[in-house]
């Protein structure tokens, strides 16, 4: 297969100045923070309104970093992602603390202050968490498991290392959307289904060297350790009030970051060979995006079908592929993760070209009634 380094044009790394745009919204917390009134708009207003208003004027960004350039020249694009969870855990627990000894704001002020935090820590925190927890140094993995224990959503690595990346776009995957399935549906299957897989595959993983489940070495003890310490400096902080503006920013989080999870891969399967067996994971099951802006905003997760296509691959060097080898979404996330509160806009989008993608990519499977259903076995 022709990979898309070959087809569009290979570049040196150039600048990461764009990438490190971003920590600009923590003064607008901030700013927000001691604001109050219309201020509280701006973090949503920067983040997806104005991003998606640049991805339409700025258009796409099709060209690929050369997949080979050395770590060393990578350095400046690492440093945004390890700087980010220590910034973003002060920038929440400090404006916790101000809001919880201050009379400036009233209660639903604080709570939609809170709510928008949600950008903070959902949108570019678990991102960040996304992109460290998939590399090699155990610094990077750990302040991964820090940042997803502020929103209270630790198993999420398990879940996502251990399921997703093995069975994306099968029945067993929880995180992959139905064809059909609208989100207010797939929101709370998700949740709950995510955590039962993550443990039982720490669990098995646990059996298979001989080990129960309560053995020190089972992640989730980190995970729920963190959760818990979190949620005690909240109450520490500002008492149940504190862990309530808490439990509110991680709620945002979780929720954005499901409703990124439901456009990746909407409608899209492997597949079935046989046997309870599917095909390998390729370009062509994850959508993706070129979108200049929003991909400055995500660092590059819209360049989906490359990630799981090398799960390692930093995100400077993700590459992007052509509509030949990978579905592409017709705007960045900002605007599709809006499409998608809406079932009936959604399906008006996406359905149409979930069922382009079958006739491109499989014209011989006539019957996609078990894809759509979910009935094939699940695969080994």
């Amino acid at each position: 297969m022709t990979t898309a380094a070959t087809q569009l044009p290979v570049e040196k790394i150039t600048s990461a100045l764009p990438f490190w745009l971003t920590l600009g919204l923590i003064p607008v917390a901030w700013f927000a923070a001691l604001q109050g009134g219309w201020s509280l708009l701006l973090l949503p207003v920067l983040a997806w309104h104005l991003t998606a208003i640049i991805d339409l004027v700025g258009g796409i960004e099709a060209r690929n970093a050369d997949p080979g350039t050395p770590a060393q020249k990578l350095t400046w694009y690492r440093a945004i992602t390890v700087l980010w969870v220590p910034l973003q855990i002060i920038t929440v627990f400090g404006i916790l603390a101000y809001v919880t000894r201050t009379d400036h704001l009233n209660l639903f002020e604080e709570w939609a202050l809170f709510a928008t935090f949600g950008i903070l820590s959902g949108t570019i925190g678990i991102v960040y968490a996304h992109e460290l927890m998939h590399q090699r140094p155990k610094y990077e993995r750990l302040l991964a498991d820090i940042a997803l224990g502020s929103v209270l959503y630790g198993h999420f690595r398990s879940e996502h290392l251990l399921e997703h990346h093995r069975y994306v776009a099968t029945p067993r995957d929880a995180v992959t959307a139905r064809y059909n399935e609208h989100f207010w549906r797939f929101f709370p299957r998700v949740l709950r289904a995510s955590l039962v897989s993550a443990f039982k595959a720490e669990k098995a993983m646990l059996a298979r060297k001989g080990l129960h489940w309560t053995h020190h070495s089972n992640p989730f003890w980190r995970y729920w350790a963190l959760e818990l310490g979190f949620t005690i400096l909240a109450f520490t902080i500002g008492g149940w009030w504190g862990v309530f503006l808490f439990t509110v920013q991680a709620f945002w989080a979780v929720f954005q970051l499901e409703l990124v999870n439901y456009v990746e891969h909407y409608g899209l399967t492997r597949k079935y060979l046989g046997d309870a067996k599917y095909e390998h994971v390729k370009p062509r099951h994850s959508w993706n995006a070129a979108h200049r802006a929003s991909n400055w905003l995500l660092i590059n997760l819209q360049r989906h079908s490359d990630h799981h296509y090398k799960p390692d691959r930093r995100y400077p060097l993700l590459q992007n592929y052509s509509e030949d080898e990978a579905p592409q979404l017709p705007y960045g996330y900002p605007v599709m993760t809006m499409a998608a509160l809406s079932p009936r806009l959604w399906r008006r989008i996406m359905n149409p070209r979930v069922d382009a993608w079958r006739a491109q990519f499989y014209p011989e499977i006539t019957d996609w009634l078990p894809y759509k259903n979910g009935t094939h076995p699940w695969p080994r």
